[in-house]
Parts: C-alpha cells; sequence; structure tokens
C-alpha cells in the first residue's frame, strides 16, 4: 500500500485533511487499491478471466448532515487538493475560522491490534494455471457423479482491498483486506424434467482451500443433491402455516427484514419499523441478534471500518427487548451515539453510510430434531434465493430454492415454487422454538443498499415461526 505514496509524503497530506476538515463534524480521505480477478467456467470451457485494479481516492467533510464528497483515479497533490477544496461546499455558507496555532500535529495511528485475517495477496496464492485447473476439475467432478447433469457453472473470484484512511485530527488507519469466493451452479434432467442447484463459499483467506481436492468436491456435491432432491419436489401448498427456518444461510431473511431495519440512518430519519423503539420489547423473549465484524476470516469481517472505527460485537436485539442500532459516525453523532464500526462503503467511488457486518440470531434452548418433531404439518427451508424488503414496514417476500414438507414430525417430499411472505417485526413476535446449532452462511452473502454493494455474513439457528403466509404453487 504505501507504494501509492511514492510521491507523496503523508504527513503532508495528513496537514492537507486536517486543515481542509477543520471546523467540520467529519470527514475523511479514503484512498484504495484493489487488484481483482474473476474465471468463469460454463458448457464445458473457460468462457472469461479477468483481472482489473481498481484505484483512486474519495475526499468528504461532513457539516451537520450536509455531505460534500469529491473522488479521483488521479493520486497526486493536485488533485487531492482538489478534492479537498471542492468539498467545502458542504459547509453550506458556514463561516469557519482557521487559526495557524491551533493546527494539530500528525498522529500516526498503528493498525488495529486486531489481525482477523491474512495479511498477504489471495491472487498470488496459487497460479493462474491451477485456477483454471480448479474450475475445469469441478466441471469434470459433477459430470462423472451422475449422468442426468446437463450443464455446470463455475465462478471463482477473489480480491485484495488495501485501504488507507486519513481523519481529520491527524489519524492515519491502514488494513488489507483479502476475498475470495467459490460459485457452483448445476442443471440435471432426468428425461421428465429439469432442475437446477448451487452451492457457494468463500471468505477472508487465499485460493488454498479452494483448491484442496476435499474441499472442491464436497462444494460441488451440495449443489449437484439440491439439483437431484429438486427433481422430486411436489408443489407447495399456499396459505398461513407453521415453518421451520434451517440454521446458516436462512439468516438471510433475518438480514433483510430485520438488519436493515437497525440500520442507524433509517432510524435517525424514522423511516424504519424499529424507530424510536429503544428499549421495546420487538420480539419474542428467545430472540436475541448481534452484528459481529470482528470474527476472524469472515466474508463480512473488518479489522477497521472504512472510516477508521475497530470493528466490535453490537447488540441489537437481546432476548426480545431493542437494544441498539448499527451506526457510522455521522449518524452515531447526530444520534447522540457511539459508532459501532458500522461505516461502509463499496468503494473510493462512495460514501460511507451504516451497513451490517456478520449479523446473526444467537443459539436458543432446542434441538434442532426437537423444533422438527414439534410440527405436526408445515415447511422446512433449508435455502433461499433472491426476495424483497421494505424498510419502513419491514414486509419481505422471499424465494425458497430448497424447501421440504413436514408431516408429523418428519421431513418428508421436497417442495418447489415456495415463497415466504410476511413483515419482520411480526415475523420475530411469532418464533416459537430457538435452536442450539446457530451458525453463519458459507460465505457468498452481498449486500445491497442505496446502489452499493458490500461483503457480508448471515446465519441464525433452526427456527419454528407459526402463522407465516407461503405462497405457493397449489
Amino acid at each position: 500500500m504505501d507504494n501509492m505514496f511514492d510521491d507523496i509524503e503523508k504527513d503532508k497530506v495528513s496537514s492537507m485533511v486536517q486543515e481542509a476538515l477543520k471546523g467540520s463534524d467529519d470527514g475523511e480521505l479514503f484512498f484504495e487499491t484493489t487488484p481483482s480477478e474473476s474465471f468463469l467456467f460454463d458448457d464445458g470451457r473457460l468462457k472469461n478471466a479477468s483481472f482489473d485494479i481498481n484505484s483512486g481516492f474519495g475526499s468528504r467533510l461532513v457539516s451537520g448532515d450536509i455531505t460534500g464528497y469529491a473522488n479521483s483515479t488521479i493520486l497526486n497533490k493536485k488533485s487531492i487538493k482538489s478534492s479537498l477544496e471542492a468539498i467545502q461546499t458542504a459547509r453550506s455558507g458556514k463561516d469557519i475560522f482557521v487559526s495557524e496555532a491551533n493546527q494539530s500535529k500528525v498522529k500516526h495511528i498503528k493498525k488495529s491490534e486486531k489481525n482477523l485475517y491474512s495479511k498477504e495477496n489471495p491472487l498470488n496464492s496459487i497460479s493462474f494455471d491451477k485456477k483454471t485447473e480448479l474450475v475445469k476439475n469441478i466441471d469434470e467432478f459433477l459430470r462423472s457423479l451422475d449422468n442426468r447433469v446437463q450443464q455446470v457453472s463455475v465462478s471463482l473470484a477473489g480480491n485484495f482491498q488495501s485501504v488507507v484512511i486519513f481523519g481529520k485530527e491527524g489519524q492515519i488507519y491502514k488494513d488489507e483486506r483479502p476475498l475470495v469466493r467459490l460459485n457452483i451452479s448445476v442443471i440435471v434432467n432426468n428425461g421428465k424434467r429439469q432442475e437446477s442447484g448451487s452451492y457457494g463459499t468463500g471468505g477472508r483467506w487465499d485460493y488454498t482451500r479452494l483448491n484442496s481436492k476435499d474441499f472442491y468436491q464436497a462444494a460441488a456435491k451440495k449443489a449437484l443433491n439440491q439439483a437431484i432432491t429438486n427433481l422430486d419436489s411436489v408443489n407447495t401448498p399456499a396459505g398461513e402455516m407453521t415453518v421451520v427456518l434451517a440454521s446458516g444461510w436462512p439468516g438471510v431473511l433475518l438480514h433483510e427484514a430485520v438488519g436493515h431495519g437497525l440500520e442507524g440512518d433509517f432510524n435517525r430519519k424514522g423511516t424504519s419499523a424499529f424507530s424510536n423503539m429503544l428499549g421495546q420489547k420487538v420480539a419474542d423473549e428467545q430472540v436475541t441478534v448481534v452484528d459481529n465484524g470482528a470474527i476472524p476470516d469472515r466474508r463480512g469481517s473488518l479489522n477497521i471500518d472504512d472510516e477508521g472505527t475497530i470493528t466490535q460485537e453490537t447488540i441489537l436485539i437481546e432476548n426480545g427487548i431493542l437494544k441498539g442500532y448499527l451506526q457510522d459516525n455521522m449518524n452515531a453523532r447526530l444520534m447522540n451515539d457511539k459508532p459501532t464500526g458500522n461505516g461502509r462503503r463499496e468503494s473510493f467511488m462512495h460514501q460511507p453510510m451504516p451497513r451490517m457486518t456478520n449479523t446473526y440470531m444467537t443459539n436458543g434452548q432446542y434441538e434442532p430434531e426437537e423444533i422438527i418433531k414439534s410440527v405436526k404439518k408445515g415447511l422446512y427451508m433449508v435455502n433461499f434465493g433472491g426476495g424483497q424488503v421494505d424498510i419502513t414496514s419491514g414486509k419481505f417476500v422471499f424465494s425458497c430454492t430448497e424447501g421440504y414438507q413436514i408431516e408429523d414430525g418428519k421431513i418428508c417430499s421436497p417442495i418447489k415454487g415456495a415463497t415466504l411472505i410476511g413483515d419482520g417485526p411480526k415475523a420475530l413476535n411469532k418464533i416459537k422454538m430457538v435452536g442450539n446449532d446457530s451458525s453463519l452462511d458459507d460465505g457468498i452473502g452481498t449486500c445491497g443498499k442505496a446502489g452499493q454493494s458490500v461483503p457480508v455474513g448471515v446465519g441464525q439457528p433452526t427456527l419454528r415461526i407459526d402463522e407465516i403466509t407461503v405462497g405457493g404453487t397449489s
């Protein structure tokens, strides 16, 4: 990362930032360089292999709730100065006196003591030939397992984001963030019907783990098993019923229907279904929800957020009571709260805002098998695809990609075409049993908000929710 500053003295940059932001409420200069690559193997051949470097900086000044922001891909003293001048418009005519006598000294603040992930560039962990061989091997392995396999698509991606953040009081923060991801999709045909299955995994580590034969073959089998299971799926009954959600990835429903509603900006503006409800009961007393950006190697984890705040575990809901919101610097200040390490941005071209990291529900007291046995008639949902959520109301619609009927406490026929319909606040209060098997997803989550996408983790234990609406095919 230091080579970004070969022609620029960091102390001078820091002094420029302090001068430009003096008298403001917040702001920073955010530098980033991110080499990234991706591979796509489809229809029995390598269809795409790409490499890119995203590099530049963004300048931000915050006055009240007014923000001035400028970014550039040109890294030199002139462009930095121009960007810092441009963001002064956020002062909105406010007359701020700048005194040389009050100029702060540069404070070199070290990287966080935390070391949640490797500092090595994952793109260099295995050769180009091994990466292309990996995606090809997965294709060949799947086709060898079952003659019903018609099509295989394998994507491999990695990046290494290096950031340097200059704060308004002379702070200099650094972080280097590896990230890899593997996605496998397979289509099977038994002569009567065609179905698909998929599986994805990844995290803040390198390609070595993905390139392990045992690892990628296990991943491939999960995608194939889902597709084969779907060949025997039956129509989903529609109506209000009991639903059991599996642990792990089904936590995406919690992320969308509840997590976004607990982000500070929505609550400051009063547009969330959870606005002005701190200290109130918002869920069944079995429910505790946390956001934790400090879990080693996880996709949603960060040593520091994109404003330089150290990440942490933040309790959002504890035993059904709303305890807190996810905060960046600006919204924390305006709400008389503390930053929680959730100020995130997609890249230097975007402003930070409150975003989730790894958001999940903690363990309850029930064995998963006990929860299934408690249901006389209902559905067991294992995997979800896309969904839509209204933050203001909390209303959601999610499609289920793998699910099963429950009859007399036993998992029976797989289902197809199921959708889950409801709203987050009500669903939280209809949770009747919480399992003791809480887990995070396998590392595929990407969260969108205001046109920005960031990697996240989701999770939960096995849950029983009563009286929830299911949209079906029968």
